[in-house]
């Protein structure tokens, strides 16, 4: 009998962290990637199904909201059942919603595949989930740098796929496209198996329901303040990763320019992320996120003032890049700091709603604008604005544990 326990406890233990990191890092790469190529999408789209682009930006809003309401859930079920068994999952809904939006004839349907689908398959396989496998294994000082590894990996994904992701488009049109690149998102599913693990209570942490975690933590009044700077992140992103390059065609630029802006910022975001990662365990991580989000107020200031041209256009590309994803190790590292690994699926999933909340607003009402204006520049003044008052947020926040988490004796 002690054989068979033996047996069974060696095929249920975590993988060397190497390998964890290289298939995370791998997963991470490839759904991101993916999900940051769809701006692309938005001219070949709408005029092939003769979609407003207020439309096709509703149904990547919803993407974003079912991303973001689906998180919390995913990252509480990886937490407590393992986080293989719901990356798993998520790739295989992922593939699935790419597939279903290559016969999606109009935006009422665009709203389930891309909306719905493909945002719950996000939430379920995006680097958010991986960082909480990663973070389980790695101790609390060492835990933002692994988190700026994971978000580098992911941009590492935005500047492969983007020209990728164009070059399908080019050749083939748009939706064998999407074919194409849910058969690459179909060949990491077997990845999935190495992340498999939940995360254990620790010693002197409270076990606790669902429900009650969130009470506590909502309680936390950094935490709070985290969850609402957050949502600003979310619009600045999927504002730029949708709408630009449609903006910059606009502006009388080539689609290539607009492709290859997205891939620049995910190039940057590489460095960005990992010296964000590398900085979070030396400074003040909500220092660093008030600087990040003042920063990207005064980078798209100065785009939205200079004329657009292609040098310009890298030039925002690369700066935006480093201020990318980089508020993410960094909030990440606090939601981590201020509750301990066991919860960190669940409760950066609700930060990461926030975000998403964000996301929704931005695709959403850049599509609005334009559609009302014939111009994005409403939405790129009121980004500068958010930038502003996200960074006046992030400076009252204290790296303090919260003793909600805490076992209490007597």
């Amino acid at each position: 009998m002690s054989m068979l326990s033996s047996l069974s406890a060696r095929r249920h233990a975590a993988p060397p962290l190497i390998l964890l990191l290289i298939a995370g890092c791998v997963i991470a790469a490839v759904t991101n990637g993916i999900r940051t190529s769809f701006g692309l999408f938005t001219l070949p789209v709408t005029t092939d199904l003769a979609m407003s682009r207020e439309a096709w930006g509703m149904a990547l809003a919803i993407q974003n909201l079912a991303w973001g309401l689906a998180q919390p859930l995913a990252g509480g079920f990886a937490d407590r059942y393992g986080t293989g068994r719901v990356v798993f999952g998520g790739l295989v809904i992922y593939a699935a919603g790419l597939l279903l939006m290559t016969i999606s004839p109009d935006g009422s349907a665009m709203n389930l595949t891309a909306g719905v689908i493909v945002g719950v398959g996000i939430a379920a396989s995006s680097f958010s989930v991986v960082m909480a496998a990663f973070g389980r294994h790695v101790p609390q000082e060492k835990r933002a740098m692994i988190f700026g590894i994971a978000t580098a990996a992911s941009s590492f994904g935005q500047f492969v796929f983007a020209p990728i992701g164009q070059a399908f488009i080019t050749s083939a049109g748009w939706s064998s496209a999407l074919l194409y690149l849910a058969v690459i998102l179909a060949l990491t599913i077997p990845l999935s198996f190495t992340l498999r693990g939940r995360a254990a209570t620790g010693i002197g942490e409270a076990d606790m329901p669902f429900m009650q975690a969130l009470a506590r933590a909502w309680g936390h009044g950094s935490y709070r303040l985290l969850v609402i700077g957050f949502f600003v992140c979310g619009f600045h992103l999927a504002f730029i990763n949708v709408h630009m390059p449609a903006y910059l065609v606009q502006c009388g630029l080539s689609p290539d320019v607009g492709s290859w802006a997205i891939a620049v910022i995910g190039l940057f975001n590489i460095v960005g992320s990992l010296l964000s990662g590398w900085l979070g365990s030396r400074l003040p991580k909500q220092l660093l996120l008030a600087t990040i989000y003042f920063s990207r107020a005064v980078a798209i200031g100065l785009f939205v003032l200079l004329p657009v041209t292609e040098v310009t256009t890298y030039i925002f590309a690369a700066a935006m890049g480093v201020l990318w994803l980089s508020t993410v190790p960094l909030t990440a590292g606090l939601v981590s700091l201020f509750f301990g690994p066991r919860y960190m699926g669940m409760l950066y999933g609700l930060a990461f709603l926030s975000h998403q909340l964000g996301s929704f607003m931005g695709v959403w009402l850049g599509g609005y604008v334009f559609d009302q204006t014939a111009s994005y520049s409403l939405v790129w003044y009121l980004g500068i604005l958010l930038g502003l008052g996200s960074a006046a947020l992030h400076l009252p926040i204290r790296e303090t544990a919260s003793s909600q988490f805490r076992l209490h004796t007597a």
